[in-house]
């Protein structure tokens, strides 16, 4: 049944929000160390660092920074091996494709804007048949500073002729946070997703869900 609700558009992060793809970084992580001979990474042990970035991720699996000679290495092979991997084990998340129908049903335009670039982002979201109505698709390769800044949000509301005030964004991770705040849209943190803590919660006012399960329970 169709309801009256305020929410026009809803926004999402795109990893550890709509979609997990931790297990494709992991085998890519891992099949670059076994190339090496390096010990390999658990899916626990890279989970925080997902959404900081490939550079994050070699520091991590090597145990290097950016002054170590092999570093630039390291992680362009890891990217070349992403890139082969987009979507080969990733998932959306329990609950989202209940989310993605009810938003339909309601007439509720749905995005991403996200801190992955579009060589990666879009063929991940090309692969899911679940994303068909997808309406934007915002990535760092549209917007001259990513978020926590607020550019990405704002323009997709800009390009989908949608209010702040009618506009809900999704994220876990606090730079997603701190985006939807200062765009002044009604913020959600997902606590399910790779970065967000129960700290959080009492750090940022907004809504927070334990599951995408929950989400449909908070859209107004």
């Amino acid at each position: 049944m169709l309801e009256n609700l305020n929410t026009k558009l809803v926004l999402f992060d795109l990893d550890g929000t709509l979609i997990d793809t931790a297990p494709d970084f992991l085998s890519s992580l891992n099949n670059v160390l076994s190339r090496y001979n390096k010990r390999n990474v658990s899916a626990s042990g890279i989970r925080t660092y997902i959404s900081e970035g490939s550079s994050k991720l070699i520091k991590y699996a090597f145990d290097i920074d950016e002054r170590d000679k092999d570093f630039k290495k390291y992680k362009n092979e890891f990217l070349l091996e992403y890139k082969s991997n987009l979507a080969a084990k990733s998932n959306l998340f329990d609950g989202i494709e209940k989310l993605l129908s009810y938003l339909n049903q309601n007439k509720i335009m749905y995005g991403i804007v996200t801190n992955k670039f579009l060589e990666y982002a879009d063929p991940i979201v090309k692969s899911f048949p679940q994303l068909k109505d997808l309406k934007i698709l915002i990535c760092p390769d549209h917007v001259t500073i990513s978020k926590p800044d607020p550019e990405g949000i704002l323009l997709a509301c800009n390009k989908l002729n949608v209010e702040i005030n009618e506009t809900i964004y999704l994220g876990d991770h606090e730079n997603d946070l701190r985006a939807g705040i200062s765009a002044g849209v009604k913020v959600i943190g997902c606590l399910y997703g790779y970065s967000l803590s129960i700290d959080s919660v009492d750090k940022y006012d907004c809504d927070f869900v334990n599951s995408a399960n929950e989400i449909i329970s908070h859209i107004k």
